[in-house]
C-alpha cells in the first residue's frame, strides 16, 4: 500500500495588513489557483477556513466557493473547520471558544453542504481545555503542533536549547533542531506517521514547521541575505524521499505542508514574520507553479495524495495517555512561538479589557430571557460581534510591527455593534432601565476611550520609509 500524503493549505482573510478591500483580490490570486491546481492534477487536499473567509468567499466570489464546492462533492477536497472568528482560542474563555467552532460548522454546512470532521486551531495555541470544546463542538479529529508535542519531551527540550518567550514572535527559523534530533529515532517518528488518539477519543494529526518551513521557503524563492540561493527543488525532494522511509518503517502518511494558504500566490506575511519589511500581500504568481511542483514532486517521490479522512481511517492508532496531553505547555502555539505573545502587545493590552467586559454583559443578560425570544436573539448576536472583535490579528504582530489600522479599526467597530445589540436585547425585554445588569451607555464611552487611544498610534508601514517598493494589483 502507497504512503499517504496530505497538503493541508488553511485561508484566513481576516489576516494582519490584509486591507478588507483585498480579500477578494487574495481569493482571486491564492484560493481560486489553488482549486485550479486540484482540479487539473486530479489530487486530493484538504483546505481549511474560518467561516468568515467562507462568508467572504460567498458574498465577493461565489464562482470560486462553488469550485470548492464542486471539488469537495467529488471527494478530492476535504473541509477542515475551526472557530467563525479566527481567535486565539487557549486565549479566551471555553465557552466562547465552543460557540464560535459550532458557528464555524454551520458555516462550511450553509456555503458547501459539507460539515467536516477535522478541525484546525487557529496558530495551534494550547490549553487544555481544547480537545474538550473540539469534541463538544462536534469534531473528532483535530490537527495539533507536533513541534509543541516535540517540546513537552524534556529531552527533546534539552538537545534542542529551545524555550518559549511571549515577548518574540516565535522559534521558527530554529525548530529544524528538533528533525535532527529525532531523525535516528524512530519512537518519535510515528506521531508524524500514524494518527494520535485523545483518552476521550479525540484523533490528533500532527504537522510540523520542519516539513513546512522549507517548503514555504521554497513557494517564496526568497533569500534576502539568509542564504546564498534560494530552496531548490532538490532539496524538497531528498526531504521527501527521507520521510518517505520513515513513512514505511513507521506508520502510513505525512503531513508535510499545513500552512497559510495565502502563501500559495502571493507573498502575504512572509516578508514581515521572516525579516520585519514592510511588505504584505504581494503577488507572487510563481509561487502556485511552485506549488504544482511541489505537488509533482510528492507524487514522484511515491505518495498518494490523500483527504483527511483517507488519513484517519487508514492510520493505525496510537492511545495517548493523559499525561501526554497534559504535558504540552499552555500558552504554547505553532511556529515554536506562544499563544500569549497575542496577549501581550500593546493593541491587545487595550482592546482585550474592553472585549471581556462586553463578552461578561453577554454572559450576564443571556440568562435573563426565554431562549428564543427577540432579547435573546440580541445577545447571541451580540455574543458574535464580541468575538468578532478578538480575532487575533488586530492584537498582532508585536512591536515593532504592529496589525493594520484597519484591522484594529474592524475590532473596534465590532465592538460598537455588540453593545448595541446588547442595548437592543435589554430595550426588547423592557428592561432597558436596569443598568446595573450591563450599561450600554458607560460601555459606549469606554469603546469610544480606546477607539482615541488606538486610533492616535503610529501603525508599521504607514512610515513613507517603511514602504515596500513593490506594488501590487488590487
Amino acid at each position: 500500500m502507497k504512503s499517504k500524503i496530505l497538503f493541508l493549505p488553511h485561508g484566513n482573510l481576516q489576516y494582519s495588513q490584509l486591507d478588507p478591500a483585498r480579500r477578494p483580490w487574495v481569493i482571486d490570486q491564492s484560493y481560486a489557483p489553488l482549486f485550479d491546481l486540484v482540479e487539473k492534477n486530479g489530487i486530493k487536499i484538504g483546505f481549511e477556513a474560518s467561516g468568515e473567509t467562507l462568508k467572504v468567499m460567498a458574498e465577493t466570489r461565489p464562482k470560486v466557493l462553488e469550485q470548492l464546492k464542486a471539488l469537495m462533492d467529488a471527494g478530492q477536497v476535504e473541509g477542515v473547520g475551526s472557530p467563525f472568528t479566527h481567535i486565539m482560542l487557549a486565549n479566551l474563555p471555553p465557552e466562547m471558544g465552543l460557540a464560535s467552532l459550532k458557528d464555524g460548522l454551520d458555516a462550511w454546512e450553509k456555503y458547501t453542504g459539507h460539515r467536516p470532521r477535522l478541525g484546525w486551531n487557529p496558530e495551534c495555541s494550547w490549553a487544555d481545555f481544547l480537545p474538550e470544546i473540539f469534541q463538544e463542538a462536534g469534531f473528532d479529529s483535530l490537527v495539533m503542533d507536533g513541534d509543541s508535542f516535540f517540546l513537552s519531551f524534556p529531552e527533546i527540550r534539552e538537545a534542542t536549547g529551545l524555550d518559549y518567550d511571549v515577548r518574540g514572535h516565535s522559534n521558527k527559523s530554529k525548530l529544524f533542531r528538533i528533525a535532527e534530533y529525532i531523525k535516528d529515532k524512530p519512537q518519535y517518528h510515528r506521531f508524524l506517521t500514524n494518527v494520535s488518539r485523545t483518552p476521550s477519543g479525540l484523533n490528533l494529526l500532527f504537522r510540523v514547521d520542519f516539513f513546512a518551513n522549507p517548503m514555504l521557503w521554497y513557494l517564496m524563492g526568497a533569500t534576502e541575505g539568509t542564504r546564498d540561493q534560494p530552496v531548490a527543488l532538490s532539496e524538497i525532494q531528498e526531504l521527501l524521499s527521507f520521510w518517505k522511509t520513515k513513512v514505511e518503517g513507521s506508520g502510513s502518511f505525512i503531513i508535510p505542508y499545513a500552512e497559510d494558504a495565502e502563501y500559495i500566490g502571493t507573498s502575504a506575511y512572509f516578508y514581515v514574520k521572516q525579516f520585519g519589511h514592510a511588505r504584505f500581500f504581494e503577488h507572487e504568481p510563481e509561487s502556485v507553479d511552485r506549488f504544482e511542483a511541489l505537488l509533482k514532486t510528492a507524487s514522484e517521490c511515491g505518495f498518494e495524495f490523500a483527504t483527511p479522512s483517507e488519513l484517519i481511517e487508514g492510520s493505525e492508532v496510537i492511545e495517548l495517555s493523559k499525561n501526554q496531553i497534559s504535558t504540552i505547555e499552555r500558552g504554547s502555539a505553532w511556529h515554536g512561538g506562544t499563544a500569549r505573545a497575542w496577549l501581550n502587545t500593546s493593541h491587545a493590552r487595550v482592546l482585550d479589557p474592553v472585549c471581556m467586559a462586553v463578552f461578561q454583559g453577554v454572559q450576564r443578560l443571556k440568562d435573563e430571557f426565554e431562549e428564543g425570544s427577540e432579547a435573546a436573539r440580541w445577545v447571541d448576536q451580540a455574543r458574535r460581534e464580541v468575538t468578532s472583535a478578538y480575532v487575533s490579528d488586530s492584537r498582532w504582530p508585536p512591536a515593532p510591527t504592529s496589525p493594520g489600522r484597519f484591522n484594529v479599526q474592524e475590532s473596534i467597530e465590532d465592538l460598537k455593534k455588540a453593545n448595541t445589540s446588547l442595548e437592543k436585547a435589554m430595550q426588547a425585554a423592557g428592561i432597558a432601565d436596569q443598568r446595573s445588569l450591563y450599561s450600554p451607555s458607560i460601555m459606549r464611552t469606554q469603546i469610544l476611550s480606546v477607539e482615541e487611544e488606538l486610533m492616535a498610534l503610529e501603525y508599521f508601514g504607514e512610515k513613507t520609509g517603511e514602504l515596500s517598493q513593490k506594488t501590487s494589483e488590487v
